[in-house]
């Protein structure tokens, strides 16, 4: 039993014995390499002659630290392959990948030899450095521009001296963030090409357009330098920044007008001095919306060329047409400027304004007649005080119907120049026969003005009737209310005073007027309330209004003084 024991023991150590023997050896003569983290992606490798910053952490093979940059609170920051380091962290560093992790081992003769470093590295040490990459750049490097998304529609893209919007993220080679529009909650707003941004900016943004997004990478010789920016970036950093045009514009430009739609008849374009009534959308370049009237449910109205919109919609709403649709792009020195509403409008930037013309009048504007359809016997025309009936369909300008006597199935019958119409349809009425057919286009100080009529009429509406005469009764002659057919009797007091008490009263004065009305003997003014005419003409005649009508207080028209209207 005791031998088998011994015989055990000596199998494994001779097993023991066997492995050490064909291990591999310690490495002392070249620089061992263990790539403890691989990025996913590697874009770029370190080659000799890059310039590279690195951390790391420096300690002997028992795991004693002789130095660390995390310890100096700074990278490391030197050129690879020009002697600037040891020869194996020379070797070691060529192929890395920036956020690639390496453990290397260097041995004494790729290091510091058999003289050491000091009291710091004793001679003939090896030595283990735990290397981060951080950041990778070439003296010969240029802006590098990657554009990961481009609008389908780019007529404009950036050149020198324009003025521009965007957001950015920026951040080191690592993916450190050190600055960022978007946490600010503004754009960035500046001009290109003129020094404002720092040189690879200047060079990174050339060419875009609203709405593109591009990576711009830049070398430090383009960024901030050898000293960085004194707070979040290092110095000797390579910078990328992950930019989004909003807004472009350049301080020459004008207005740009595209029309969208234009009516196939246009009788006559907007100017200076008109009242306009459009709807409109308000967007930023982008897209961004920030305005419009449709919202409201009612349009804006304005007079155009008097200052009371943005300049450049002054100009903008020059030489529409009713019924036009178009888009206005107006940079900010025609709009609300550097500073924007302070509320939905950023300061400096260009607005797109799509439109659609309602209407527009000229305060010097009177009623438009236009006769479609006259019959061949056309004498009988219509006057002040006649009465008329006729057929019509109301619209606006935009052909928005408003109403229409037909869908009532009646004909609409008022008295010339009695002020039963809007000013402008008593215009429009005048001079009509029956039967005849006419456009009349009303502006709204002769049609129903500023206020309109609430739910049917908007406020400052053209409005447009397209009317048929259907009757005509002619009236009386200007200021009569009733008038004799026939010679009158000279004794016309008497005839009335039925009763023959020597006075009139309501009653025989009514009896009495319908009478003459129905024999053909007078006549009353057409399209009144007979009741309320008659009524009105006792009340003329009854000068001490007692109710009753003496043969003192009567009298006939030709016997009045001028300011008193009678029989």
């Amino acid at each position: 039993m005791i031998c088998k024991l011994h015989l055990m023991i000596l199998l494994q150590a001779l097993l023991i014995t066997f492995v050490a023997c064909n291990a591999p050896p310690v490495p002392l003569d070249d620089i061992v390499i263990e790539k403890t983290s691989i990025p996913e992606e590697c874009v770029r490798a370190v080659q000799s002659g890059d310039f590279v910053r690195y951390h790391y952490h420096g300690t002997f093979p028992d795991g004693k630290k002789f130095d660390s940059s995390y310890d100096r609170g700074s990278t490391y920051n030197v050129y690879v392959g020009k002697r600037q380091l040891i020869e194996g962290m020379d070797k070691a560093l060529i192929g890395m990948c920036v956020n690639e992790r390496r453990l290397v081992k260097i041995p004494p003769k790729m290091a510091y030899g058999k003289d050491g470093y000091g009291d710091t590295i004793p001679p003939n040490s090896i030595l283990h450095f735990d290397v981060l990459l951080l950041d990778i750049w070439n003296p010969e490097d240029k802006v590098q521009i990657k554009t990961y998304y481009k609008p389908e529609n780019c007529g404009r893209t950036i050149e020198v001296s324009d003025f521009v919007r965007y957001h950015y993220n920026g951040t080191l080679l690592d993916g450190t963030l050190f600055d960022s529009s978007h946490n600010r909650l503004r754009t960035y707003d500046t001009y290109v090409g003129i020094g404002w941004l720092i040189a690879g900016m200047d060079q990174g943004l050339l060419g875009m357009c609203v709405g593109e997004k591009r990576i711009i990478t830049m070398p430090p010789s383009l960024g901030y330098g050898e000293n960085g920016d004194g707070s979040d970036i290092p110095g000797q950093a390579s910078l990328v920044f992950d930019v989004v045009l909003l807004d472009l514009h350049n301080p020459k430009d004008g207005i740009t007008v595209e029309k969208l739609d234009v009516p196939e008849t246009c009788q006559r374009k907007s100017k200076v001095g008109d009242f306009i009534r459009y709807h409109y959308n308000g967007t930023l370049m982008d897209g961004t919306f920030f305005d419009s009237s449709y919202s409201r449910k009612r349009t804006y109205d304005t007079y155009i060329g008097k200052g009371y919109v943005i300049a450049g919609m002054d100009e903008g709403l020059l030489g529409v047409c009713v019924g036009e649709k178009r888009r206005i792009t107006i940079p900010p020195h025609l709009a609300y400027g550097e500073e924007g509403t302070g509320t939905e409008i950023p300061g400096s930037a260009v607005l797109i304004f799509d439109i659609d013309v309602i209407d527009f009048h000229n305060p010097s504007d009177t009623v438009e007649i236009t006769t479609f359809f006259k019959p061949s016997k056309c004498d009988v025309l219509s006057k002040k005080g006649d009465f008329v009936k006729y057929h019509y369909n109301a619209s606006l300008m935009d052909g928005t119907l408003i109403d229409s006597t037909h869908s009532y199935g009646k004909t609409y019958n008022v008295v010339l120049g009695s002020g039963q119409v809007v000013l402008g349809m008593d215009m429009g009425l005048k001079d009509m026969c029956i039967g005849e057919k006419r456009t009349v286009v009303i502006p709204p100080h002769l049609g129903y003005g500023e206020r309109g009529v609430e739910g049917e009429v908007p406020g400052s509406a053209v409005l447009v009737f397209d009317i048929e005469m259907i009757d005509l009764e002619e009236g009386l002659p200007d200021g009569y209310m009733f008038i004799w057919n026939s010679d009158v009797t000279p004794d016309l007091f008497t005839e009335m005073d039925k009763n023959l008490d020597g006075h009139v009263d309501p009653v025989e004065f009514l009896n009495y007027i319908n009478h003459q009305v129905a024999t053909g003997k007078g006549k009353l003014a057409p399209g009144f309330d007979v009741g309320k005419v008659i009524d009105n003409m006792f009340s003329n005649q009854d000068r001490n209004s007692d109710g009753k009508i003496t043969a003192d207080e009567f009298k006939l028209k030709d016997e009045e003084t001028k300011e008193h209207d009678e029989l």
